[in-house]
Parts: C-alpha cells; structure tokens; sequence
C-alpha cells in the first residue's frame, strides 16, 4: 500500500483542474481494541460489491472530483501496518472534509468486517 500512488493517479484525473485539495485518509493497526484490550494484530474481510456501491456514490457528490481506496483484505496485519488508505479529491475542503468522513463510515460500518486478535490471558 502506497498513499502517493493513489495521489498519483487522481493527479492525472482529466478533472484534476477542478481539484482545490486532495484528503487522505491512513488506517493503521493499533496496539489497542477501542475497548481498551491489547491486540497484536487484525484481519479485515471486505464486501467489494458494496465498496464499488459506496465510491461510485459518493463519487456523485457535488464538488468531488474521485475518490480512490486500497483496503489490505483477508490477510492477517500486524501492530503499525496499514489497513486502509482513502483519498479523496475535490473543489473545497468542506466538500472533501465531509465526503471523506462520510465515505469512511459508509465503509467502516456497511463493507468491512474487521477481527482484532487479542493477547492471551
């Protein structure tokens, strides 16, 4: 997984000229589940009909010119490694602030399914 590289190619996005900020968004494993238990590492599976679904609507969005995601599926990450980068591309910072949150969410709760593997006893 390489951010640059998808800031490359929305870079040579034919609407480029129309791009007033480009939003990245870096998910990494961390040594903690959200409820607090030590986790050495996690697996992620992903609905990849639905993640086509959620960027092409999102793609739609007023003002947003591409949205590129690269999501390391069904493959066991360890502590730091990346999970899940997303860029989004378009005219203003609210447009691209708020089409990134919301993207990540859409997929966070409706394409990915995440299993954190926890230290022993």
């Amino acid at each position: 997984m390489e951010i640059q590289k998808l800031i490359n190619i929305i870079k040579r996005h034919p609407d480029y000229d129309k791009v007033g900020m480009i939003l990245c968004h870096n998910g990494v494993v961390r040594s903690t589940s959200r409820d607090g238990r030590p986790v050495t590492g996690l697996r992620v599976s992903v609905d990849e009909d639905r993640l086509r679904s959620v960027i092409e609507k999102h793609r739609q969005r007023e003002g947003i010119v591409d949205i590129l995601v690269d999501i390391a599926a069904d493959r066991d990450l360890k502590l730091g490694e990346d999970v899940m980068q997303l860029v989004v591309a378009g005219g203003t910072r609210e447009t691209v602030i708020a089409c990134l949150q919301d993207t990540l969410d859409e997929i966070k709760t409706t394409v990915t399914h995440k299993t954190e593997y926890f230290q022993g006893p």
